[in-house]
This record gives structure tokens, sequence and C-alpha cells, in this order.
């Protein structure tokens, strides 16, 4: 029998476990981690409310999880409840599924200001994880400017953009949708450091935003390259900057009915925020590009603004005793290996790249290198050991049945026509599993 225990319960570690199946079948114990009550990571809590059909996957993970030999054990934080050399007694192989869930850090000048965020932290707020739930973000400006060129800086300004009722079907949770109902913000500028052709915008969350209700996208004409340049690029880019060719068409100074505009603002990068304890505005500089890099010209400008939000990307966090690539933001590893018995899967192993399908082959090649590594069970303790463990700590282990009633309530206080409403504090979800409290 071989043990399996993987730190994460996200779609790089129901992956993993779904590969640990496939590999052997019934001679494999696989136990799933999570520091929350609740399992899934980023499908809970970083994919954005309104894409309910991105967050369908969990019903793939869900049939991983309630299978024989998989276990979820949620409320129990690895590093500190029960150490990572502990869990390599324990295991055969421990695979690190933590993902990346903290902000890089943009070292600027004002970086430190009040209503500037991460998008770990705004986007954890608005999905209600409980780390970020209280964040109480203030939305009473006119102008928010958002730092990046991916998906999830359009997350952000999408969210900030929409009316109420588009919000309809989402799981939105219910004090950000206060607070946005309320928000004065009419302008949304989102800064690029490159130009059109490095975005990486897929098309389907960039085409979005010319469907929402009450905002219209923005792109000046003269941030375009040549038209007959879009042929280098691959289909999908090329749709994507063939849409910001289609938002160059709404005039800047047109008189629009639409209340909320989002510019985008290509060959910027911010220099410094501004502010008396609370930001007002951004300095920007303008940049070009050189051999692929975004450099600054000295030219500046300010952009007055109430809240600014960051999505520059992710890091790992670091787990006491793991070797970790701080360069890097992510574990330090040999193609998935980082030491005997110690394992890394997902964005712990890549940093914050791909998509969620890409966690599936990931977590498939990780298994087949363990495979390798150990080929029979080591006669480990595995499962047993842990759990004697646990009763002699007196953790409050959360189980899948646990996080099922959790769910249950959930949907039960759901507002009309939303899916649920989620529990955003770590108390509430273990009162609602029925688990065990201090």
């Amino acid at each position: 029998m071989r043990h399996i225990a993987i730190v994460g319960s996200g779609p790089a570690g129901y992956y993993t476990a779904e590969a640990a199946q496939k590999m052997w079948s019934d001679d494999v114990r696989v136990d799933v981690f999570d520091a929350l009550p609740v399992p899934f990571g980023l499908i809970r809590t970083g994919v954005a409310p309104d894409h309910q059909s991105i967050k369908g996957v969990s019903r793939r993970y869900e049939k991983v999880a309630t299978s024989d030999n998989v276990r979820f054990v949620g409320n129990v934080t690895i590093g500190s409840d029960v150490t990572i050399a502990e869990l390599q007694e324990l295991y055969d192989a421990v695979v690190l599924a933590t993902g990346a869930p903290n902000d890089r850090t943009l070292a600027i000048a004002g970086a430190d200001l009040d209503n500037v965020f991460g998008s770990a932290e705004f986007v954890g707020w608005y999905n209600g994880h409980p780390k970020f739930a209280a964040l109480d973000p203030d939305l009473s400006c006119k102008t928010a400017v958002v730092v990046g060129a991916g998906n999830v800086a359009l997350d952000v300004a999408r969210i900030l953009a929409k009316t109420e009722e588009e919000f309809a079907g989402s799981d939105i949770v219910g004090h950000a949708l206060d607070a946005l109902r309320d928000s004065a913000i009419e302008r949304i500028v989102i800064l690029s450091r490159r130009g059109p052709h490095d975005i990486q915008m897929t098309p389907k969350e960039l085409g979005e935003l010319g469907s929402l209700q009450d905002a219209m996208p923005i792109v000046e004409q003269g941030d375009l390259p040549p038209v007959e340049t879009d042929e280098t690029l691959d289909p999908g880019s090329r749709k994507s900057v063939q849409l910001l060719r289609d938002y160059s068409q709404n005039a800047p100074d047109e008189v629009s009915p639409k209340r909320v505009r989002i510019e985008f603002d290509f060959f910027a990068s911010p220099a410094g925020f501004s502010g008396d304890g609370k930001v007002s505005g951004v300095t920007v500089e303008r940049t070009r590009v050189e051999e692929g890099r975004a450099v600054g010209t000295g030219e500046t400008y300010d952009i007055p603004a109430g809240l600014v939000v960051s999505c520059i990307g992710y890091r790992t966090s670091p787990i006491p005793g793991v070797p970790f690539d701080e360069r890097a933001g992510r574990f330090a590893n040999e193609e998935g290996r980082i030491l005997p018995v110690l394992y890394c899967v997902g964005w712990a192993r890549r940093g914050p790249s791909g998509t969620i399908g890409t966690n599936r082959p990931d977590g498939y090649a990780i298994i087949e290198r363990i495979a390798a590594d150990i080929e029979g069970g080591s006669g480990k303790m595995g499962r047993e050991g842990f759990d004697a463990l646990a009763e002699q700590r007196e953790l409050d282990i959360v189980t899948f049945r646990d996080w099922q009633r959790i769910e249950e309530a959930e949907i039960a206080a759901a507002r009309v026509g939303a899916p649920r409403e989620k529990f955003v504090d770590v108390a509430s979800m273990i009162a609602a599993g029925g688990a065990a409290q201090d």
C-alpha cells in the first residue's frame, strides 16, 4: 500500500489525487490537506464569481474526493499544526499543491497607502476568502486604477464596472455586492507596461467588456500597432488584439449613455502613488519596449485615483523546512522533486502560469515521477499515523462530508438567483459542517 499526502485541495491537488488513483487503483491511500475547512482552492476563491461555468470543474474533483481511497483533511495548516518533516515520516510521498496565494509586491513609493490592494486581496474580498473578507475597500472615488495586462486585471475591472443586475447567477458574496451597489466609480484605467501585442488577456475575458450594460471599453488608436503585424500572433492573441481594435472605435471624447469608462493605457507603468494616508493619485511613467522589455522613458503624468488594484502576479507561501526560490516565488525544485519524499505540483512548482486545465498533465507527471521513485510501498503508517497525531494534538479536522454540509447551508442561504451565499469566516464554516470546536 502506498500512502500519499497532498497539501492543497485546489485543481493541482485533486488532479494529482486522480492520477494516483489511476496509477495504483486500490493500492494507494491519499490524504488531501487544506488550511481552510473548504476544498477546491482558487476554484472557490480565485475564479471570478460571474464565471460559474469554470467553477463547474469542481464536480470532477468531487468524484475523486468521495472515493474510498481519497480523503479531504480540512482545517489543518501544514507547517504549524503539522510539520512537513512529520508528513515525510508518515507518508511515502508528500506533494505540495499549495498554489500561489500571495500577491507579488509592487515595490514603488506609496504602495502601502490605504485603498491600494493586490489582486489576491481584492479578489479574495469579493470571493469571500476568510483572510480577506474584512478588507472593506472604499469605492466612493470616481477613478480606479488597475495595474496589469492579464485576465485577473480584466476580472477586477469587470467586477468594478458591473451593475447589480449583471451579478444575477453569480456567487459574489453579499458584503461585496452591497459595496459595489453603492460604488461611485465612473472611470477604470488599466495600466499595461507593454503594448497590445504583449497582453496576456484571452478573447473570452476581453470580449466580456464589450457587452457590459453600463460600461464602455476605450482603446486609443495610437497605441495599436499596424494591423498587418497581427499576422505574427497566435490565433488567440490575434482575436484579443482585434477586440482592442474594435474598442478603439469607441471615441474617448464621445458622450456615452454608459456611466463607466474602462480605459486601456498601454506603454504605461506606475511610478508611485500619492496621498495623505490614503491613495489619491497615481504617477505613471511612459514606457517603450526594447528587446521584449518595457523600459521607462522618463516622461510622467498623473492620474487622480482613489482606488488601486495591482494585478502583477502571485507568489507561493513558503513553508518552514522547504527550500524556496525567492526570485521565482515558488518552491525550489527539479521537475517537481524538492527533496526525498517531497514534491510540488501546479503553481507551487512552476509559478503562476497556465490555466486550470494545465494542472491535469502536471499532476499526472508528478505521480509518474513518484511511482518511479518509490516503486512499492515502504510500510509507513500514512493515514493511521496522521490520525493518531491529530488526536494527540486535538486538531479539529473537517472532512469532505462536513464540507458537503457547509455547502448545503450555503446553498440554503443564497439570495434569489444566486447558487450560494458563502460563509466568509472559518468559525461559521466549522459550525455549519458540524465539526468539533474548541
